[in-house]
C-alpha cells in the first residue's frame, strides 16, 4: 500500500527544541542569578537535560502526570524539595519565557511540509500536552498544516507504546500500513513506530543520537529534505533517502 498520511514529532523533528533549551535555561539562570552555582553554564545545561529526561520517563512511565514532572525537574534541579506547587510553577514559568524566546522550526520543516502538501495528510503525536504542542504549533506558524494534534498527556499513552502510533492513525481513519511516522529519537519514535506497523522515518539530524545505530525497521534520512522521495512522492528537493 501506499503512504497516504504523516504523522510528525514535534521536538527536535520539527521544532529545534535542544536549542531553545539551552538558550532559554542559559539566559533564565543568568537572570535568576545562580549560573555562579555551577562550574560553568555548559554544565548547569547538562545537569537540567538529566534532570528532564529523568522526569520524562516517569511521565512516559505513567508515574506521574505533565505538570507533577515539570515541578519536580524544577526541584530537583534546583535542590529544593521543599518548594511550594506555586512557587515551582513560578520558576518553570519565567524559564518558559526565555525559552520561547529562542522558538524555531528547523530550516528544513517549510519546505518539505510544501512538498507534501498535495500528496499527503499530515497529522502530530507527541509525548508532550496538547496544551503546549497546539500553542507551539501556533506560534511557529505551522498549526494548520495538520488534521490532528494528539498528545501523550490526553492520550494515556505514550510513545513508544503501540497505542499511542494506533490513536494517531485512528484519527486518520487510516490503517498503519498507510502512515509514516517521523521523529528523532531511534527507539521511542524509531522502534515504536516500526513495531506498530508504521512505515517508521527516522530524523537524524547528528544530535545526542548520532552515534547510535538504528534499529531494525525504521529508515533513517539526515535532513527532511529527503524524505519527499521516500515516500515516493514528486519532490522540488532531488535528494536520494538514506536507509539504516
Amino acid at each position: 500500500m501506499s503512504i497516504r498520511a504523516v504523522v510528525w514529532d514535534v521536538d527536535d523533528t520539527l521544532f529545534d527544541y535542544t536549542t531553545a533549551d539551552r538558550e532559554g535555561m542559559r539566559a533564565h539562570l543568568a537572570a535568576e542569578g545562580l549560573l555562579a552555582g555551577y562550574g560553568s553554564a555548559e554544565q548547569a545545561l547538562v545537569r537540567w537535560r538529566e534532570i528532564t529526561d529523568q522526569q520524562w520517563a516517569r511521565f512516559s512511565a505513567g508515574e506521574v502526570d505533565f505538570v507533577t514532572q515539570r515541578r519536580d525537574r524544577t526541584r530537583v534541579f534546583l535542590g529544593r524539595p521543599e518548594l511550594t506547587d506555586a512557587e515551582a510553577d513560578g520558576w518553570f514559568q519565567r524559564y518558559v519565557t526565555h525559552y520561547e524566546a529562542a522558538w524555531s522550526l528547523f530550516p528544513d520543516v517549510m519546505p518539505v511540509l510544501d512538498a507534501l502538501a498535495g500528496s499527503h495528510r499530515h497529522a502530530v503525536l507527541s509525548n508532550s500536552s496538547l496544551t503546549v504542542q497546539d500553542r507551539k504549533l501556533r506560534v511557529l506558524g505551522v498549526h494548520d498544516r495538520f488534521e490532528a494534534i494528539l498528545c501523550a498527556a490526553e492520550l494515556g499513552v505514550s510513545k513508544p507504546e503501540a497505542g499511542a502510533f494506533l490513536a494517531a492513525c485512528d484519527a486518520l481513519a487510516l490503517p498503519p500500513s498507510e502512515v509514516a511516522y517521523v521523529g528523532d529519537h531511534p527507539e521511542i519514535d524509531g522502534r515504536g513506530a516500526a513495531d506498530a506497523g508504521l512505515l517508521s522515518v527516522w530524523i537524524d539530524r547528528g544530535g545526542v543520537c548520532a552515534t547510535v545505530a538504528p534499529p531494525a525497521g525504521p529508515r533513517r534520512i539526515a535532513s527532511l529534505s529527503e524524505l519527499p522521495a521516500l515516500l515516493g512522492a514528486d519532490t522540488r528537493f532531488g535528494a536520494p533517502s538514506t536507509f539504516g
